[in-house]
């Protein structure tokens, strides 16, 4: 007697299984991170664009042939408070523009140290260092310029060197 045999397909592949493993990983994955919210690498990235930032702003001020130090724009002025690394155009802005020469970490309270201004020659050296409350006869800047960026879980270091190199240090 020959019975007809009946295939049941009663499950899945093994290739369909892992699949669905696969994007349900992905979709963990991205709603996660998003769940968790803002990344613990935000004073490293906050490191890395205040490198970015103050050596356009060395270009800036390379570019603009201003002899007279005094007579500069506020966008080659490098101002450091509490809350803004950046140009002096774009930490004292008002407006909700955004700026291209001045930190910003995206739902994040960054914290930068020792509030100051900055002023650089026509070859990217820093040359005048003034406290916020002005500028004195003895402006000088310390060798190593050290720029302290905190967030609430880290904290790291940018140095400007007297020949005007950026770089973060330790």
């Amino acid at each position: 007697m020959n019975h007809p045999r009946i295939k049941h397909h009663a499950g899945f592949t093994l290739v369909e299984l892992i699949i669905v493993i696969i994007v349900v990983a992905i979709m963990a994955l991205y709603a996660s991170s998003k769940y968790i919210g803002v990344s613990q690498f935000s004073a490293l990235a906050a490191q890395e664009q205040g490198i970015a930032v103050i050596r356009q702003l060395q270009l800036g001020r390379m570019q603009s042939n201003i002899e007279d130090v005094s007579s500069l724009h506020d966008r080659f002025r490098l101002v450091i408070t509490g809350d803004c690394l950046g140009s002096q155009q774009a930490c004292n802005s008002t407006t909700t523009e955004p700026f291209s020469h001045k930190v910003v970490i995206e739902e994040q309270n960054m914290v930068f140290n020792p509030p100051q201004s900055i002023d650089f020659d026509l070859l990217g050296n820093p040359v005048r260092c003034c406290l916020p409350s002005g500028c004195t006869g003895n402006d000088s800047c310390a060798d190593p310029i050290r720029i302290h960026i905190a967030s609430t879980t880290e904290s790291e270091l940018i140095c400007i060197n007297s020949q005007g190199y950026v770089y973060g240090c330790q």
